[in-house]
């Protein structure tokens, strides 16, 4: 457990499941108290009814479509009249995609920019007073596409790099407020993100494309969020690869193009050959 995070209030979107319910879990294992979002409210009930008998801590639910700026608006209302004020906020929600956008019902950019994108502008923007008073913590979790265009997910690559670019811009007008801001990276997770996935129509993919066994689970990724926020960290690229990636694009990036051509290339039923 960590003095740091003993009793803060930790806000997390996209809290029932994935990487954002193992963020609740090991928020809570060092002590901090919740506020969790997410459509399903009956099962983030259950969840935070669990993480409060296990670790002793509090933990409010709170139905949200992040799209959906009312809903933010009143997730971070809950949060402050639970708990009086937010310490920490992570925008976690997010959807995934996988067409080729030559084939891509442009209703499905719209989507994916109003979770990934504008979810964290309307929950980041509710809460800044709250984040501001206490010197807190945004985080946005992200994705190496948000360094880099990947072939099937030209929406996700794009919701990723606005992201990044909104969050640059909120660290540096706020160099000097003691706010902190950090972007956290992932590689390849162990989720249902895949299955999820919108196809070119807007209906949800149903399978994962990738081999899950080899990926970083939930609860890893998790844990270096709570690290890097404790730490008070930059950015988190949390692989060798992605690490990789992101400094290999900077230095020649049509090889890149190709490499990730060819990963891509091996996907199941790959968009790509």
């Amino acid at each position: 457990m960590s003095a740091v995070l003993h009793r803060k209030t930790v806000v997390i979107t996209g809290a029932s499941s994935g990487i954002g319910l193992a963020c609740a879990e090991a928020f809570a294992r060092h002590g901090a108290n919740l506020v969790l979002g997410a459509r399903r409210y009956v099962e983030l009930c259950n969840i935070g009814e669990t993480l409060e008998k296990q670790f002793g801590i509090r933990a409010v639910a709170v139905s949200c479509d992040v799209a959906k700026e009312v809903d933010c608006r009143a997730l971070i209302q809950q949060a402050e009249t639970a708990f009086g004020g937010i310490d920490i906020l992570i925008n976690n929600a997010g959807i995934s995609m996988r067409a080729l956008f030559s084939d891509l019902d442009l209703g499905v950019l719209h989507r994916l920019m109003n979770v990934n994108f504008w979810g964290a502008v309307y929950c980041t923007k509710y809460a800044m007073a709250a984040l501001l008073r206490s010197k807190g913590s945004v985080v946005a979790v992200s994705s190496i596409a948000g360094y880099r265009g990947l072939p099937g997910r030209t929406g996700y690559s794009a919701s990723k790099f606005a992201i990044h670019g909104f969050m640059e811009s909120l660290r540096v007008e706020n160099l000097k407020t003691g706010l902190h801001v950090m972007v956290a990276c992932p590689g390849f997770t162990a989720s249902n993100i895949r299955q999820t996935a919108l196809n070119a129509s807007g209906g949800e993919h149903g399978e994962t494309s990738m081999d899950e066994g080899k990926m970083m689970t939930a609860g890893e990724v998790a844990e270096r969020i709570v690290q890097g926020v404790i730490q008070r960290k930059r950015t988190l690229v949390m692989t060798r690869q992605g690490k990789l990636a992101v400094w290999m694009n900077k230095l020649l990036p049509a090889w890149v193009d190709r490499q990730v051509y060819q990963l891509f290339a091996k996907e199941k039923n790959p968009l790509v050959k």
